[in-house]
């Protein structure tokens, strides 16, 4: 009774705190736990593949801009195409002497193509070359593209003019070439290998061929001499200058014969295609999420059914529409949330073990998962919406009655 004019006082419904919601929610949940576990199943996939697929994406991305960073982007290579009648073009022979006469060049060597076959031994048939060419090369040429030996020596000043080669990667796989100082045959000349080269990741062709002095190449193996392929350093801020006079400069009168290239551009081009690849994959992982929550309002809809008389008595005993709401709404909200929670760190999981297999820095980043997780909880409240809606619905009556 009111103290003030005797009439009843109002009676409020009692409102519950957070903590009494979230704990309802989680009885609802426990009590059902394989439907849980497996609607959760289907958020935690959808999560799991966007994470990863953003990890990945920036790993790989990461690991190709240190690669670039230790290559360098100030690679220039120069070919010979075709002349005005469509013949093939050579280079001149004075083509790096040329070259280096341009200001801002740090570095210009060359290698050049040699007409000769090579054979493991001279029992081997001269048709069988196991697809290894042979070049001739300067003794610069591992510094211009900063490549490394991995066994053996490099061709210097006191070899080149001998019968000796240093093998690329591949070719010493190839030829069955496991370490430095055995021979092999070029044409029906012995030539003894003197070391293996490391890949060479700007000009991978080189990893193919077995690379000669160019007085040696001309001496034994009857190259004329010109050069195939010009390599050319700079400073970046001058590559394009560069770039633009290399041409006219290597071939004066016939610049149209020059083809010029950009070796990084290659490894550019890689990443422009593995950020379409992500966005692809970001557009399944997404498919793979509203799957889940197709699961997630499916559950949902379920246990409202079955609860029908829980409900009844929930109101029966004075819980508001409101609270019939919350209730399942914050199901819905933990079901999802503990999908979203599951899948980041299985996608965290996932980029962290993958990258390290492949040798990268492992690179999860935090709005990826943050992002993710806020993706589950609009899914979750939209999963959770109609059958929060459906159960506050219900008249107490009609769902005691139920059976």
């Amino acid at each position: 009774m009111s103290a003030r004019d005797g009439r009843p006082a109002r009676l409020r419904p009692a409102r519950l705190s957070p903590v009494d919601v979230l704990r309802l929610g989680a009885v609802g949940l426990g009590a059902r736990r394989t439907r849980v576990v497996l609607s959760a199943l289907g958020i935690a996939i959808g999560i799991a593949t966007m994470v990863a697929v953003v990890g990945l994406s920036h790993s790989s991305k990461a690991d190709l801009m240190a690669r670039l960073d230790r290559l360098g982007t100030n690679l220039l290579t120069v070919e010979a195409g075709k002349d005005a009648e469509g013949n093939d073009a050579k280079l001149p022979k004075s083509a790096v002497a040329m070259v280096e006469r341009i200001g801002p060049v740090q570095h210009a060597t060359a290698t050049g193509d040699v007409p000769a076959r090579v054979r493991r031994s001279d029992v081997v048939p001269v048709e069988r070359t196991a697809g290894v060419g042979v070049q001739a090369a300067r003794t610069d040429l591992l510094t211009a593209l900063n490549a490394e030996v991995a066994q053996g020596t490099w061709l210097s000043a006191a070899n080149e003019r001998l019968p000796v080669t240093v093998l690329g990667s591949v070719a010493a796989r190839r030829l069955g070439v496991t370490e430095p100082g055995g021979k092999i045959v070029m044409n029906d000349e012995h030539v003894v290998v003197i070391g293996v080269l490391e890949p060479v990741e700007l000009v991978p062709a080189l990893d193919r061929v077995a690379l000669v002095g160019f007085p040696a190449a001309q001496r034994y193996l009857g190259f004329d001499g010109h050069p195939t392929m010009l390599f050319e350093r700079s400073p970046d801020a001058t590559v394009e200058d560069v770039r633009a006079v290399l041409p006219r400069t290597v071939n004066p009168g016939d610049e149209g014969s020059v083809k010029v290239s950009r070796p990084s551009d290659a490894l550019a081009a890689k990443a422009a295609a593995d950020e379409g690849l992500t966005a692809l994959m970001l557009g399944l992982g997404a498919v793979a999420l509203l799957v889940g929550g197709v699961g997630v309002a499916n559950t949902m809809v379920i246990s409202v059914l079955e609860r029908r008389q829980e409900i009844g008595l929930r109101r029966a005993i004075g819980a508001t529409r409101g609270a019939v709401r919350l209730q399942f709404l914050t199901e819905s909200l933990l079901l999802s949330a503990l999908g979203g929670a599951g899948g980041a760190v299985l996608g965290a999981g996932a980029t962290f073990g993958f990258a390290l297999a492949r040798g990268w820095t492992p690179v999860v980043p935090a709005w990826s998962v943050a992002g993710g997780f806020a993706a589950t909880l609009v899914i979750g409240v939209l999963a959770g919406l109609y059958p929060a809606v459906r159960a506050s619905r219900l008249r107490p009556a009609v769902a005691l009655s139920a059976t």
